[in-house]
């Protein structure tokens, strides 16, 4: 199952065991039971610290087939593997044999303590894609959380492989999470966001904590390219320095494939997320994820500027300088039945989501690149795709284009206009469109949208505040400055037209250095505290 590569590194990872570990298999007469054999083979063939169990028939029909269970030796099992944990899952497949089998996570030991102290018997099943490039974070906390609270059990599904299951629960987009057989949550979450769900006072004392920090030389709002370069670049110039956000790594987070960051020959963008994380963390700076921004009060015109940031959780941040880093999102619709639909039919991620509309009808709107890679890769998996584009003529660049004109199955339909998603009340069922030569109407219909229409920058909470252009981009000048001294910005959420990676690095540290030498031209009262 696994190449001569994979299993050396596989055995060298598995040298960390500490502990004996079991594996349960439950198998059925399918091809895929007898892969994840094979595979399972592979694993224990890999360490002499794992056993692979044979389970009776009645151990059998209590779980699904195919898949196995990891545990302790002599312990009850919590980990459940529902399919074959390949691809993007591989990782969550080799962290829970080593957590496991002892080996300690990295995580700090105030969340360790939070998992254990969650009280009450919680199961929790989540139902992932193998291409989907989120569902590992979820996968990997659920099975750290297991492995942490003997009340906490996990099992991961691939919803390929379980489709009568998918179809019975509704599931139409990934990662699909439910905690004792009710929904609980839907799309990618940190450790942090699902403990926050769980343990209702951790908001609370996360923000009392926010909230009695003495003021930032500099204190920087986002967790994109942009924003951890300006905090790399600040921290080094020794001052002091905090990080407030959202969600790390940004819209990196659903990047699949990236091949143009100097170099750097390929990455993806969970791994790259990752690796903004190991950067920051190597520096001193104060790093506060999962926090939200809802309010910039700028400095008056006194001698000592000080700005301060509000926050969804009630938190507020002071500092004498402030890098807007908040990248952007996918642009919506906004017709009717986008919303009430969303996650039931409307998609906006075609790697994630994809796999569950195999064999059915589905729409891609827009006709840029995003729009027809995303109609190539759904070409693959569903029966038909319908590319749906505003103006006259596709913006994709010919080579795509030319790609996508020899699949067979994909429709392109141009000079129309969206106006509005329909449904049954359960799921969606078509889309209706304006032909913009034409006027006349007609309705598709479908059993998926994937919406790839372009950004809208993350600026919303910025209105009054800072210098907007007409597209919602902060206004900054060649050196990052806003139209309020003393506040900067970088990246996706500002008026520079290229929206790539390297040069979202590139702004933020420029909007970072030019900070820095605003305080060292800005008397201060006191130095911060440290």
């Amino acid at each position: 199952m696994l190449d001569g590569d994979m299993k050396q590194q596989l055995a060298a990872y598995l040298t960390r065991l500490v502990l004996p570990v079991e594996i349960r298999a439950f198998t059925d007469e399918s091809q895929d039971s007898r892969d994840m054999l094979a595979l399972l083979a592979d694993v224990a063939e890999a360490s002499p610290k794992i056993t692979v169990l044979a389970v009776s028939p009645e151990e059998r029909s209590r779980e699904r087939a195919p898949s196995f269970s990891i545990a302790r030796a002599g312990e009850p099992a919590r980990i459940v593997f529902a399919g074959l944990p390949m691809g993007h899952e591989f990782t969550s497949l080799v962290l829970a044999l080593l957590q496991t089998g002892g080996h300690p996570p990295k995580i700090d030991e105030e969340t360790l303590e939070q998992v254990r102290g969650l009280e009450g018997e919680l199961h929790f099943e989540t139902f992932i894609s193998l291409t989907c490039q989120n569902c590992p974070d979820v996968v990997q906390a659920l099975n750290l959380m297991a492995v942490v609270n003997p009340r906490i059990r996990h099992t991961m599904i691939d919803g390929a492989l379980f489709e009568q299951e998918v179809a019975a629960r509704n599931i139409l987009s990934v990662p699909a999470v439910y905690l004792n057989g009710e929904p609980f949550g839907m799309g990618r979450m940190e450790l942090a966001e699902i403990l926050a769900k769980l343990d209702k006072g951790a908001e609370r004392r996360a923000a009392a904590r926010m909230t009695s920090e003495a003021p930032y030389d500099m204190l920087i709002i986002g967790g994109g390219p942009a924003a951890v370069s300006a905090a790399v670049y600040a921290a080094r110039k020794g001052i002091r320095v905090g990080v407030a956000a959202e969600r790390l790594g940004g819209q990196v987070m659903d990047t699949l494939g990236i091949d143009n960051l100097i170099s750097v020959e390929h990455t993806e963008g969970p791994q790259l997320a990752a690796d903004f994380e190991r950067n920051l963390r190597a520096h001193t700076l104060d790093l506060m994820t999962l926090q939200r921004a809802t309010t910039l009060q700028t400095a008056d015109t006194s001698t000592v500027p000080m700005h301060e940031v509000r926050f969804e959780n009630g938190a507020t941040l002071q500092a004498r300088s402030v890098v807007l880093a908040t990248g952007a999102r996918w642009r919506e619709l906004g017709v009717p039945g986008e919303k009430e639909y969303r996650n039931r039919g409307v998609a906006y991620c075609p790697h994630c989501d994809g796999p569950l509309y195999k064999g059915r009808d589905v729409a891609v709107i827009g006709g840029g690149n995003s729009g027809v890679e995303a109609a190539i890769d759904l070409a693959g998996i569903v029966r038909s795709v319908t590319l749906i584009e505003f103006d006259s003529k596709l913006r994709a660049d010919a080579v795509l284009v030319e790609r996508m004109a020899s699949l067979p199955n994909v429709t392109v339909v141009t000079n129309a206009e969206t106006l509005s998603v329909s449904g049954d009340g359960t799921r969606l069922t078509g889309l209706t469109l304006r032909d913009r030569a034409s006027g006349d109407s007609r309705t598709l219909t479908l059993d998926g949208v994937f919406v790839q229409i372009g950004l809208v920058p993350n600026t919303d909470w910025l209105k009054g505040t800072v210098r907007l252009s007409s597209r919602g981009e902060i206004e900054i000048d060649s050196r990052g400055a806003t139209s309020v001294p003393g506040v900067f910005a970088a990246g996706d959420c500002t008026t520079e037209p290229f929206k790539q990676i390297v040069v979202a690095m590139g702004a933020g540290s420029t909007a970072a250095l030019s900070a820095f030498e605003h305080l060292i031209r800005t008397p201060a009262p006191q130095r911060a505290a440290a």
